[in-house]
């Protein structure tokens, strides 16, 4: 087994978008991702997902050139009328790693990346830098430059200038019972609680300065996975088309060491697929207890 993949490991993020020639471009040749394959979703693909009427939509994967074990997929369908990022229940951001974090505002001119969080050094967490974006796919990505361990987990410096998703961030319609699913459905490992002035949530519900929301962290050891994010009392359920991947930040891929030692309720029974990143191995999808879409990959 690739040494990069241990349980809890996240091997991708699927991004749904609009256009999947020009988010493509964006990815690969202003992010720098390698392409690995392009086709179309498959029919008993999107049935494990849940998602029967994305069969068919336009699809490419990409991973790091860092080599990475870590694929983004990007899947081509419309937008639903009044998806607005940040606002709803499910994954809201894909963290990735990165060198140059204050280098990439300059490297985005001309994309189709909208820059919401220019990068900003926070004196209280020195142990990285970050910056937020949104794609066409109103898909939010952080990109986060890592200067240090935190206390209580080990982060990834960047082995090429765009690396992989580390982190992904859930907003969470009940913070506990999520914290409490991930941990004994999972196996995972309950991390650090903070409570912050978090100026992307306050600025998507044009919340009063000073407003605060807490936050866990969920982890396989000292590795961190999610972080579960507290949302207020206006955000809602995510729109999405009828039999259709979520809008933005559609799915996230994990590995996981056995399928048959998880008591989850499967969409699809778990299959063994040739394509990344399955790569010959057994998958099953769940869904969260915030409607996310969490597709399981053994590598046991």
């Amino acid at each position: 087994m690739n040494s990069f993949l241990t349980h809890g490991r996240i091997m991708g993020g699927l991004v749904t978008t609009p256009d999947l020639g020009a988010a493509l471009a964006d990815y690969r040749d202003m992010l720098g991702f390698a392409l690995v394959e392009q086709g179309t979703v498959a029919p008993d693909l999107a049935a494990a997902w849940g998602c029967p009427a994305s069969a068919g939509r336009a699809m490419a994967v990409l991973r790091p050139t860092s080599g990475a074990q870590c694929f983004i997929r990007l899947v081509e369908q419309p937008l639903p009328a009044g998806f607005v990022p940040t606002t709803t229940y499910g994954w809201a951001s894909y963290e990735i790693t990165v060198q140059d974090v204050f280098g990439w505002p300059a490297r985005l001119a001309g994309s189709g990346f909208e820059i919401v969080g220019p990068p900003k050094e926070i004196p209280s967490l020195p142990y990285f830098v970050a910056m937020q974006v949104h794609g066409r796919g109103k898909e939010m990505l952080y990109f986060n430059e890592v200067r240090m361990n935190t206390p209580s987990s080990d982060l990834p410096p960047a082995g090429s200038a765009m690396d992989h998703i580390f982190i992904i961030i859930l907003a969470a319609h009940d913070r506990a019972a999520s914290i409490a699913w991930y941990r004994d459905g999972l196996g995972l490992d309950l991390g650090d609680t903070y409570t912050i002035e978090y100026s992307m949530i306050n600025k998507a519900f044009d919340l009063p300065a000073g407003t605060t929301s807490a936050l866990t962290m969920v982890q396989a050891g000292r590795m961190p996975i999610f972080e579960i994010d507290d949302y207020p009392p206006q955000a809602g359920p995510r729109p999405c088309l009828a039999g259709c991947l979520p809008p933005g930040n559609a799915l996230v891929s994990l590995a996981v060491d056995s399928l048959d030692a998880l008591t989850l309720d499967w969409i699809a029974a778990p299959e063994r697929r040739a394509e990344a990143p399955y790569c010959g191995r057994r998958a099953a999808t769940v869904r969260g207890p915030s409607g996310e879409l969490l597709e399981l990959i053994e590598i046991g």
